[in-house]
């Protein structure tokens, strides 16, 4: 049996997926649990082999928790279910790591397929998303949106460097861009910007 856990971000996000994937005789649905600061906790605790995000959240605020899931839980594949009609909502075009990517609207029978080839060690991105990533013009970064995603719930750039593995001046250089790119005043600046464009909830 394969061991999923499916992640949501509240009211009836990812009720779909759960009900999709329970109905495979191989894959046992662990539970649905929100998006929040003791997902990883929860996750150690069920120790799932897949787990599903299905998540309004721009990519970038999904990603750091991803990567603590993959840090924390050995082996555990990230699925990250993304709407790419939706600002913000497409995979990195560098970073990802070895985090996949498919598209929310997908069919059960898709979803199941790709649940099992993630937990024999594959990494997806469906073509669809792949492409609308790669011609798309963004001006800030992943990675920016993702340190400024950290920032804007109050982490120090200490904390941030630990959590995704980078220096701390790399992290102050990655918001020194988006205040450049923005033009904004400071960060607290560029974080309103970035908010009300749409790019960070």
């Amino acid at each position: 049996m394969i061991r999923v856990l499916v992640v949501v971000d509240g009211g009836y996000f990812g009720v779909h997926a759960c009900s999709l994937l329970r109905s495979q005789d191989d894959i046992d649905v662990l539970g649905m649990v929100p998006l929040d600061g003791e997902l990883v906790a929860r996750a150690v605790a069920v120790g799932p082999d897949v787990v599903v995000i299905d998540s309004e959240f721009m990519v970038s605020q999904v990603l750091p928790t991803a990567a603590d899931l993959r840090a924390r839980i050995r082996g555990v594949a990230v699925l990250v279910l993304c709407d790419p009609n939706k600002r913000g909502m497409l995979p990195p075009r560098r970073h990802g790591g070895d985090i996949s990517f498919l598209l929310k609207d997908l069919s059960g029978a898709y979803l199941a397929d790709s649940v099992r080839r993630l937990a024999a060690g594959e990494r997806i991105v469906h073509p669809l998303l792949q492409a609308a990533s790669l011609n798309t013009a963004r001006e800030l970064s992943t990675r920016e949106l993702e340190v400024l995603g950290l920032a804007a719930e109050g982490e120090s750039v200490a904390e941030i460097a630990g959590r995704l593995y980078l220096s701390g001046g790399t992290v102050r250089n990655y918001l020194s861009a988006v205040i450049f790119k923005t033009g904004a005043r400071n960060r607290l600046d560029a974080i309103r910007i970035v908010r009300k464009a749409g790019w960070l909830r």
